[in-house]
């Protein structure tokens, strides 16, 4: 198993897909490598490429307003990272061949990290890491476990900026996922 630094250095030099060529930054992940608790988003957006960190445009600012309410900091206790790890042209949704030639940085990720709960943060990551069919509109906040990891999925911030009524649903989900790390993971309250 690789350590962080070689899983990163191996990241940040891909040249797996074409996302390669057009990048600013690879967008690795951020917080505490020894979090209980993953965010996985689907791909950096402009602003993720501009500053290689995950979620910090407008999506970003409201995923760490939303968390906050939850009493939950990149900073403190969990780690933020995205499916592919290269910004997709004009935001678009990352191709397959694209989530294949990356999704292995994010098994180590994980494998490192060793989670106990993963949040997806919209469809596509649900998709590739709950289940292939998953419906975000009708499954958001629903648990499935996998090798003893808990997943969920949410709404991804770029599509409550445009549906703010689907926010009420995230809260309510953020609220369960904060009653289920005080049951697993307490210690990521302090």
């Amino acid at each position: 198993m690789a350590n962080w630094e070689e899983l990163e250095r191996r990241c940040l030099g891909c040249q797996k897909c074409a996302l390669a060529d057009t990048r600013t930054h690879v967008v690795f992940g951020k917080g505490p490598r020894d979090a209980k608790i993953m965010f996985v988003g689907e791909g950096p957006g402009e602003n993720e490429d501009l500053q290689g960190e995950p979620f910090v445009g407008r999506g970003g600012q409201l995923l760490d307003e939303m968390l906050g309410l939850v009493g939950l900091s990149r900073e403190k206790n969990f780690y933020i990272t995205n499916i592919v790890k290269c910004r997709p042209p004009k935001n678009r949704d990352p191709l397959n061949t694209e989530q294949d030639a990356c999704i292995g940085y994010l098994w180590e990720q994980m494998e490192l990290i060793r989670p106990k709960i993963v949040v997806c943060l919209g469809r596509i990551a649900a998709m590739r890491l709950i289940k292939p069919d998953y419906r975000i509109t009708k499954e958001h906040g629903q648990w499935e476990e996998k090798d003893g990891v808990l997943y969920t999925a949410i709404y991804h911030p770029a599509a409550l900026l445009r549906d703010p009524t689907k926010k009420p649903d995230t809260f309510a989900d953020l609220r369960e996922i904060r009653a289920k790390i005080r049951e697993l993971c307490p210690e990521a309250y302090g």
